[in-house]
């Protein structure tokens, strides 16, 4: 009877041990990989968004260049003109419209734009106060309905962003209802697709309105802030015309 040594076997097993740790690491490795989930980035989003990403996309292009030039364009010192008033105030002691009229050339803006149609009724002889607060009243809602446009244009895009976003939505939602009528409940894959593109279009549009809607509300009040310190100074320009004698 042959007896083998149990020293001779222990290498064997050892080895045989040793190649079986090794394929299960690599099989462990192996189903790690497979189940590591995929990265999502802004461009995946903005592609299982649809098409109602692209339109999405220009409003929010579009709140930011209006946010920017909001900021250019309503500012106190582009309405009010302070730098003016030392040579509007010493042609009017001087009762001259013409140095008044050169004084708003030379200072060009809101309020110098609308005391020019002042000085002009002045010296076309409409020298009353009546002619004179009509004459400028006439001129400041159209020089002041300018900045206000670009304002409202932020208000636009704050209501329109969500029905977009809505509209992608129901998109979504009839895609993965017409996948269930041809393929069944059998692939989810598909219908999760679909129902990303949903949530994803109304996430971007409210993203896109609420930040709209706080710019408008802020540049409306900043707006309101700056005309109304525009006639606080036409108010004063005027009584300080009728003080000189300038109009009666």
């Amino acid at each position: 009877m042959n007896i083998q040594n149990p020293i001779r076997r222990t290498p064997f097993y050892f080895s045989l041990s040793l190649l079986a740790f090794q394929l299960q690491a690599q099989s462990d490795a192996v189903i790690e990989i497979a189940t590591e989930p995929e990265s999502v980035t802004l461009w995946t989003m903005f592609q299982q968004g649809g098409w109602a990403m692209y339109p999405l996309l220009a409003f929010s292009v579009a709140v930011v260049g209006l946010a920017v030039y909001c900021g250019l364009l309503i500012r106190e010192k582009r309405f009010t003109q302070p730098e003016s008033l030392a040579d509007l105030k010493e042609a009017i002691a001087a009762q001259d419209a013409n140095a008044g009229l050169a004084a708003c050339e030379a200072h060009p803006g809101y309020m110098t734009a609308i005391l020019q149609i002042g000085f002009q009724a002045v010296e076309e002889g409409h020298a009353t106060v009546d002619a004179l607060n009509e004459a400028l009243e006439e001129r400041a809602n159209k020089v002041l309905a300018g900045p206000m446009v670009f304002v409202q244009y932020l208000q636009v895009v704050a209501s329109i962003s969500p029905m977009v976003g809505l509209l992608g939505t129901v998109s979504g939602m009839v895609k993965a209802f017409r996948n269930i009528a041809a393929q069944g409940l059998g692939k989810p894959e598909l219908l999760a697709n679909n129902i990303s593109e949903a949530l994803i279009t109304t996430a971007t549009g409210l993203l896109i309105a609420i930040p709209a809607l706080m710019a408008y509300f802020y540049f409306k009040n900043k707006y309101l802030a700056a005309s109304s310190g525009i006639y606080e100074q036409l108010g004063s320009i005027t009584r300080l015309m009728a003080k000189h004698g300038m109009v009666k």
